[in-house]
């Protein structure tokens, strides 16, 4: 199988979702990809005081700076995407901000937003350590924000809000290295973006970014068939996971734990109804992200956890 790279450039980055991109680099199943991408604003250099304004990839933002669309040959929609994630690498430095934008979070902290704060991390790969410019410091736990396909409709489609059909920006801090993401084919070739690394983040991205920063991903594509869930999930170190995305949380609850209870029917070879009082005694439902005009909810099944 081949090993493929990929540099973020002005050739080979988008900030909008489109089935009518040409793809940057085109891999078979079972290729490896090694992915450099921007962070989320696509600053070409790094800001040497909090908030500074770097030049960037796109001079007006309207999405995150994402590296791709990646062809992958032969997936249909009906398959499911294996994004299999290796290795990821966050680069030097990166940046937090809370109160930029107007959001339900914002208000209701009474947050304004004339003022925002920032937060300047330098990011030491080695001692796996994020140290704020005021001392503060934290262990890195690296993930990408977004990892996404190009949706079936026609058009340019934001990269902001999660999609539950082909993922995106969904912001699971759960999905480190060791993880794989399986996604749903919407488009031939299902068309692979990349980006908005995150070097550390809590659930929820509660202050709407985590810490934002560049990233080398190294994955393996493969296609998937027959899987026990047709919608978005992963298997992460830390357990099974099913996504749910909606403006009303509540209905991201349902979907996140629909799903779940639908694959542990498979798992223990139970009806619905069992597999949802074995799921009150082991699941954990998390919220994914606050931040992204949808709200996300993940449940977790965590490895052994039930036997």
């Amino acid at each position: 199988m081949a090993i493929h790279g990929l540099h973020a450039a002005p050739e080979t980055t988008a900030d909008a979702y489109s089935p009518a991109h040409s793809p940057v680099l085109v891999v078979d199943p079972g290729d490896t990809i090694v992915v450099g991408s921007l962070d989320a604003s696509g600053y070409l250099s790094r800001q040497t005081t909090p908030g500074e304004q770097q030049p960037r990839m796109f001079a007006e933002r309207r999405g995150h700076c994402l590296t791709g669309p990646i062809a992958i040959r032969g997936a249909v929609p009906g398959d499911m995407l294996a994004l299999h994630l290796v290795d990821l690498r966050p680069g030097e430095w990166g940046w937090t901000v809370a109160g930029a934008r107007e959001s339900p979070i914002t208000k209701r902290l009474e947050v304004g937003t004339d003022a925002p704060s920032w937060l300047l991390w330098d990011l030491d790969c080695e001692l796996g350590t994020a140290t704020e410019s005021r001392g503060f410091r934290r262990s890195l736990a690296p993930f990408l924000g977004v990892m996404g396909l190009a949706p079936a409709e026609e058009g340019e489609h934001s990269t902001i809000p999660p999609r539950a059909a082909t993922a995106g920006n969904i912001d699971c801090r759960e999905l480190v290295a060791g993880s794989t993401l399986y996604i749903p084919v919407a488009v031939p070739d299902a068309l692979l973006y990349l980006g908005d690394g995150h070097a550390a983040q809590g659930d929820g991205e509660v202050g709407g970014t985590a810490i934002e920063c560049p990233m080398r991903t190294e994955a393996i594509v493969e296609i998937a068939q027959d899987r026990p869930v047709a919608a978005l999930h992963a298997e992460s170190p830390g357990g099974k996971i099913t996504f749910g995305f909606n403006e009303d949380l509540n209905l991201a609850m349902g979907d996140a734990l629909d799903a779940m209870v639908t694959w542990m029917t498979t798992i223990y070879s139970v009806d619905k109804p069992t597999a949802l009082a074995l799921a009150g005694t082991v699941v954990d439902l998390r919220v994914t992200q606050v931040a992204n005009q949808v709200w996300g909810v993940h449940a977790v099944l965590p490895n052994g956890v039930l036997t």
